[in-house]
Parts: C-alpha cells; sequence; structure tokens
C-alpha cells in the first residue's frame, strides 16, 4: 500500500475551515492527522502566521504523480492561486514523501526537497508519529537539530481535523 505524507497549511480567511477543506478532500484515502499548529510564517514575503497540520494517506493504486494531482484538487476547491511564491495562500498542500519515492521532477521532487529544515512540517509529523523517516534520517532527530527557537515557535491549538 502506498502511502503518502503531506503538509497542510493556510494563512489566509478561514485557515481551519480550508484545513478541514483539505482533510475532507483526502478523506478516501486518509489514514492519520496530526494535531493543528500555528507557525510563524517562512519565507521572505512579509504575511500572517499559518495553521499546519501533517496527514498520512494511503493507496495501494496511487503513485507519486496521484498524490499530487488530489493536492492540487484540494488547494484548487479551496481557491488557491500561485501568484507569489512564498506567499499567502488560501491552502497549501504539499507532498512531502510517498514511500520511499525518489524524484527530481521539476514539479514533484521527493522527499519534498525542504521538509527537512522545516519546523512546521516536522513537528506536527513528530506528533502524528513519533517513529516517522524522512529520506532516511528520524525526524525527531531533525527536530533536535533545528536552529534554536524554531521548533518553540511552532504552537500546538486547540482546533482538531477530525479524520
Amino acid at each position: 500500500m502506498a502511502e503518502c505524507v503531506y503538509s497542510i497549511g493556510s494563512n489566509q480567511g478561514d485557515r481551519l475551515g480550508y484545513l478541514r477543506g483539505a482533510v475532507a478532500a483526502l478523506r478516501p484515502w486518509l489514514r492519520a492527522v496530526s494535531p493543528v499548529y500555528e507557525t510563524p510564517p517562512w519565507g521572505p514575503v512579509p504575511q500572517d502566521p499559518y495553521l499546519n497540520a501533517v496527514l498520512v494517506c494511503a493507496d495501494g493504486d496511487a503513485g507519486p504523480r496521484d498524490w499530487l494531482d488530489r493536492a492540487r484538487a484540494a488547494e484548487q476547491a479551496a481557491g488557491r492561486t500561485r501568484t507569489v511564491r512564498w506567499g499567502p495562500r488560501t491552502l497549501d498542500v504539499d507532498v512531502i514523501a510517498v514511500d520511499d519515492a525518489r524524484s527530481d521532477d521539476p514539479d514533484l521532487t521527493l522527499p519534498h526537497p525542504r521538509a527537512a529544515e522545516r519546523a512546521f512540517v516536522l513537528v506536527p509529523w513528530l506528533a502524528l508519529d513519533p517513529a516517522a523517516v524522512l529520506d532516511g534520517r528520524p525526524v525527531a532527530d531533525l527536530v533536535a537539530a533545528l536552529p534554536p527557537g524554531e521548533a518553540g515557535a511552532v504552537r500546538r491549538c486547540a482546533e482538531v481535523l477530525a479524520p
């Protein structure tokens, strides 16, 4: 059974509603949902904080491109536009890993090339699965290696995304 790890995030409008929309869109394949975290924006564009979570999905018939297509469909349903790189968005759904697949495709690099350095991906994933591994490295070790204060800036919220 092919397993996909998604990172989902929103910092515009009804942030929690957009995350719930992603969960609903991916529900046929959904296996687990992390807690929701509020995180500072990442990148050079000034913007509001995000809500982030990690989803684990599974489907024996899906390949990496299928997971990307599902992510883009969820984003499109949320009215996502791609005008500014690393800019604000209604919904961002990133494919972080698909089993042990590797891809250098510019449209879908696997594992996600910057996931190992992003607290907003690693902290929720670690909360969901303390034994998680990214590209052969325990996610717990990746969290421990983050710059001081980065993991602490990722704050768990009371909101829940029901599976």
